[in-house]
């Protein structure tokens, strides 16, 4: 068993992987960080010796992970694909794979966790957050497209209808607070607390008899996560949109203004989506 990537950090402390996201200041969702996830959870399934839980976080300290990289989606999307069979050639159904992971899982965040960023921690058994330093947001709507890794899934069932309409469609910025009033994450704390609150629950569970923990898990599980169809069809939809001439001439636009590069606009997309000319 080998919890070792050139993308992820990792620490394995009484039953704990910490597993820490290092592939540059964004944390793009690319090739790289891809293979190492992929590797990471298939660990997970296959040789995951004494981790019980696994908590994901960020060594950047303003973005969890921006989004995906929005210039490598055939190659990223051919890694995700090492992790299922025919048909599960996605982040979506990788992101699904990590859902159903026989651990528990809890991503940690600080900074911006947007688009496949927030997929990903949206797939995690829990999400805890900085107060003063987190942002969640699905930005796609803005660019033509729609959450295509989870997203809607994901936000439908935690935040309700209404809400979900809100989040996605209106591609805006949430805090910490606002999304744990809306269900989006579990809880909003300091941030001078986070690491401590996180860390004591995570070997608190790590600590209970795994099959119970697992029991627990399957269960609630199959009364509230997404079937593979549904996963499936949302990834080929934003396959499609995100291929149309108009969100082709959105995303170049953001480019050319900073997207994908540490600064202002990738700091602000949550603004940056509704600044479009004419």
């Amino acid at each position: 068993m080998t919890f070792a990537y050139a993308s992820i950090q990792t620490r394995e402390e009484a039953g704990v992987l910490f597993a820490t996201l290092d592939a540059g200041p964004l944390n793009l969702i690319g090739v790289d960080l891809v293979r190492d996830l992929v590797s990471l959870v298939d660990t997970l399934y296959t040789d995951p010796g004494d981790v019980r839980v696994v908590v994901i976080d960020s060594a950047s300290p303003e973005f969890f992970s921006a989004h995906v990289d929005l210039a490598a989606i055939p190659q990223y999307t051919a890694e995700a694909a090492k992790a299922g069979g025919p048909g599960d050639a996605s982040l979506g159904m990788f992101l699904f794979k990590l859902a159903h992971a026989p651990v528990i899982t809890i991503a940690k965040v600080r900074g911006r966790a947007r688009g496949g960023g927030n997929e990903l921690a949206l797939a995690c058994d829990m999400i805890f957050a900085s107060r003063e330093n987190a942002i969640f947001g699905q930005f796609e709507s803005g660019t033509g497209a729609l959450p295509g890794a989870g997203g809607i899934q994901h936000l439908s069932r935690r935040l309700g209808r209404t809400r979900a309409i809100e989040a996605v469609t209106g591609a805006d910025d949430f805090d910490a607070d606002l999304a744990e009033r809306y269900g989006w994450i579990n809880r909003a704390l300091p941030d001078a607390e986070l690491d401590s609150f996180v860390e004591r629950l995570a070997k608190r569970i790590a600590g209970f008899p795994p099959e119970g923990v697992k029991a627990a898990k399957r269960a609630i599980n199959d009364l509230t996560l997404p079937n593979r169809a549904n996963v499936r069809s949302d990834s080929a939809t934003f396959l499609g949109l995100v291929s149309l001439p108009e969100s082709r001439e959105r995303l170049d636009y953001l480019t050319d203004r900073g997207l994908q590069t540490p600064g202002e606009l990738e700091r602000d997309l949550g603004d940056a989506v509704a600044d479009f000319p004419g």
